[in-house]
């Protein structure tokens, strides 16, 4: 665990819209996750409705050589009662293309109550990316999730409900595991007993849920030794979503040996001074020092 705070950054646009080298102006492709027709219920259930979810996909300049990327599936906070898609979304995309990392701005659907389909979607995109790897010259094998606020709950469920996909299945992408290979988690909702963003909680569970559902959405207790390396950001001052939420998701990675570091902010509340400022920088300098000590990103200065 580490406290801190650092240098500025400046959010930009994306600079990179498709597998080949594009001109800034154009705009990154935005896709369908299941072609209208989007499941509803706990996995293996048959429902389905008239929706979609998508996926905008920001890929980096081609790196020296042409080595593939690592990627990361970016969910925007909201409560699950909306999408902060601008500075939660593209605006990452942006820093992590600088940084030679492709993000995918995941607009995923808002619950309503429906418990699995924002983690359907989560799911799907994930095995999108590594079904589409070689297309995009991303690295297969470091595929991570980011997620802030209500979409850090996303991201830690992501990093808590994976299965290795159907081998057998008709559908290319349904082949592919949904297991993110790493997770960046900023003020997230993670708990859904006492110390949760009540909003959030109602918003993906319903009013008075059961037990036993609440339980299963509380992914500090579903933490296990597959669970990826996790690293979480968090201010100490933050109301809306106390810090014990990542406090918890870090001590069950420890107490299960997943490699996890916290870094506690002196403050900046929720939504780090708006997205601004040494409290914000200090998370994304954090966050791409441990990824490279992971091997998993190149080190180099945040910029």
């Amino acid at each position: 665990m580490r406290r801190a705070g650092s240098r500025p950054l400046l959010v930009a646009v994306a600079l990179a819209a498709s597998g080949f080298l594009a001109r800034a102006s154009e705009p990154a492709p935005r896709i369908g996750l299941w072609d209208g027709r989007a499941p509803v219920g706990a996995p293996g259930s048959d429902e389905r409705e008239d929706a979609d979810a998508f996926l905008t996909v920001h890929l980096p300049a081609a790196r020296a050589g042409g080595g593939p990327t690592p990627a990361v599936v970016i969910c925007p906070g909201g409560g699950y009662g909306g999408l902060v898609t601008g500075p939660e979304g593209e605006g990452i995309a942006a820093w992590l293309g600088r940084h030679g990392i492709a993000g995918l701005v995941l607009e995923y659907r808002l619950p309503k109550g429906r418990s699995f389909v924002p983690l359907a979607d989560a799911s799907r995109a994930i095995r999108t990316v590594r079904a589409k790897a070689k297309e995009w010259r991303i690295d297969p094998g470091k595929v991570g999730i980011m997620g802030f606020s209500a979409g850090g709950h996303l991201a830690s469920t992501a990093a808590t409900h994976f299965d290795a996909g159907d081998a057998t299945a008709a559908d290319p992408v349904a082949r592919e595991s949904s297991r993110p290979d790493f997770a960046i988690l900023v003020y997230p909702v993670i708990v859904m007993g006492e110390g949760t963003h009540a909003g959030s909680r109602e918003n993906l569970l319903g009013k008075d849920p059961p037990a036993d559902l609440a339980a299963l959405f509380s992914n500090e207790r579903q933490v296990t030794e597959r669970t990826p390396p996790t690293y979480l950001a968090h201010a100490i001052d933050d109301g809306p979503v106390p810090i014990s939420n990542s406090r918890a998701f870090h001590a069950a990675c420890r107490a299960k040996g997943v490699t996890s570091e916290l870094l506690e902010l002196p403050s900046g509340g929720h939504g780090l001074d708006g997205y601004k400022g040494p409290n914000w920088d200090a998370w994304q300098t954090g966050s791409l020092e441990w990824l490279a000590s992971l091997g998993i990103a190149p080190a180099g200065p945040a910029r």
